[in-house]
């Protein structure tokens, strides 16, 4: 009677652990974003278990159903089509119910597109707030100013028709010359990590087509005190 949360790998295959593949083979059922994606992966490992899907448009009605089978004995694994689940992705209503009905969760560690795209960008990681994917329409701009201030570095998910519309937001709300990184297609053969000013990367990507998953780590607000110290301001 447990739920596995089971991250899984955001590109390249190799990057599934042992003790996933071994949770994989042990659970009763295995809880699919995208059972296609997911049937993919399992084949490539060598694994064959009962899926079903759960995802974002079914996930409040297949909750209940879900409680009850874990309860009367089935232990399942939650899997997202890339990366840890619940982290922009289904998972944290799934979460919360096991955890009011005493079910025993037990989350592996393991890929997660955000942290290497922090890590490479060069920008500081010791303080960072992840922001995941900005509101489409209603609460954009709220959302952006709410981060104005933002002194940490600040972590972004995008798609690809909405890059350069973020990146131009960006400028307008935290400067052009703000210093920030685009990092695409992690792990897989066309990486590609983009470093810059935002005003810089605006003008990289407006002559290409962007395809693949994308993370936007944008540099926080700089420290006006610290940055007239660094330049022997007395005053």
């Amino acid at each position: 009677m447990k739920l596995y949360i089971v991250p899984t790998p955001i590109g390249n295959l190799e990057d599934i652990t042992l003790r996933a593949i071994n949770v994989l083979k042990s659970v009763d059922v295995v809880l699919a974003e995208d059972t296609r994606t997911s049937g993919s992966l399992l084949k490539h490992l060598g694994i064959s278990k009962p899926m079903h899907s759960y995802h974002i448009h079914n996930e409040h009605q297949s909750i209940t159903r879900i409680i009850e089978r874990i309860l009367k004995g089935e232990t399942m694994a939650l899997v997202s089509d890339a990366g840890t689940p619940a982290v922009s992705d289904p998972g944290f209503l799934l979460v919360r119910e096991c955890i009011k009905y005493g079910i025993t969760i037990e989350c592996l560690p393991g890929p997660t597109a955000f942290v290497p795209a922090l890590v490479n960008s060069g920008l500081p990681s010791d303080r960072f707030t992840f922001e995941g994917f900005l509101p489409h329409k209603k609460g954009r701009q709220t959302r952006l100013q709410n981060l104005v201030n933002e002194d940490r570095t600040m972590i972004f998910y995008e798609s690809p028709h909405r890059l350069l519309k973020a990146l131009q937001q960006f400028s307008e709300y935290f400067g052009a010359d703000r210093q920030a990184c685009v990092s695409r297609e992690l792990t897989k053969i066309y990486e590609e990590n983009v470093r810059g000013t935002v005003q810089e990367i605006i003008a990289y990507f407006s002559e290409k087509t962007v395809k693949g998953e994308i993370v936007i780590i944008v540099a926080g607000k700089a420290d006006e005190k610290k940055k007239s110290s660094d330049y022997g301001d007395d005053n």
